[in-house]
């Protein structure tokens, strides 16, 4: 080889042997880094949540620089384009003001709820999710998953939340303008529990974008990428990215690039330190 490179033996010695750059060195770590957050990410970070997740770990490092290396290590984000569904709102029920007018951003937990439904298909047939967000920190605090999307099934939602979250008095809880939440029975809980019911405007999209994105984005970072044979495989799914990765360790632009567990608990130790001064 190094006669054919034309090079003696020695100085090939010396090179392979010779130690990295400090440039180098940097840029492998930084490599490393960058594969572990993305990892991390379920593989669904793209190289701004990267950068900020770097940030946050005491890592200087511009974007620029974190995707020209994902694209040198070919690292690209797995979301793809979402689908929309929407409940049935054509129904004689009562329907209720728009109270939270696209003001999504709160001051403080258990101030504003928002809920929604949507679809997953299964080879068994479709699978329907409920949610509800706590709009403070974009956490999902009640969920419940049926074959059928029944009022029954966002009530059960709604219950699991109630006991997951201490509510405020006055908590607006807002919704679309389905039949499920216009319902008798869930106008119930819901004025049992001291909460004030808001409702989307009709035909207005932008009225609950909050909920409707935490749906765009489970579809995006899971279900598109899955092939649910039955039902109950993909509620086991669906639980386990809630519960495990999307409340505990998915970061979010809103909440200054934290989980939505972190920024609740950033909030509460903010509030003890005030109460002690």
């Amino acid at each position: 080889m190094c006669e054919v490179l034309g090079v003696s033996r020695s100085g090939y010695y010396e090179w392979l042997n010779r130690p990295k750059s400090n440039q180098k060195e940097r840029k492998e770590k930084l490599t490393s880094q960058i594969k572990r957050v993305y990892l991390d990410s379920r593989r669904n970070y793209g190289s701004p949540k990267i950068t900020k997740q770097l940030n946050s770990e005491g890592v200087s490092v511009s974007q620029k620089t974190v995707s020209r290396i994902m694209k040198e290590e070919g690292i690209r984000s797995k979301t793809v384009k979402k689908y929309k569904a929407t409940t049935n709102s054509k129904h004689n029920l009562p329907v209720y003001p728009n109270l939270l007018d696209q003001q999504f951003k709160v001051e403080r937990p258990g101030q504003a709820w928002v809920a929604d439904i949507t679809y997953i298909w299964t080879s068994e047939g479709w699978l329907y999710l409920a949610t509800i967000m706590e709009l403070y920190s974009r956490r999902i605090i009640g969920w419940a998953m049926d074959e059928r999307m029944t009022k029954e099934l966002v009530i059960l939602a709604l219950k699991r939340a109630i006991r997951t979250q201490t509510q405020t008095p006055g908590l607006i809880h807002h919704s679309d303008r389905g039949s499920q939440y216009a319902s008798k029975e869930y106008q119930q809980v819901l004025r049992t529990n001291g909460m004030v019911t808001s409702m989307s405007r009709k035909g207005n999209c932008y009225d609950n974008a909050c909920i409707e994105s935490f749906h765009s984005v489970i579809k995006r970072e899971l279900v598109f990428h899955e092939k649910y044979k039955t039902r109950d495989q993909a509620k086991k799914s669906i639980i386990e990215y809630i519960v495990s990765f999307y409340n505990y360790k998915r970061i979010h632009s809103f909440t200054n690039y934290m989980s939505p567990i972190a920024y609740e608990k950033q909030y509460f130790k903010a509030s003890q330190k005030t109460k002690v001064i």
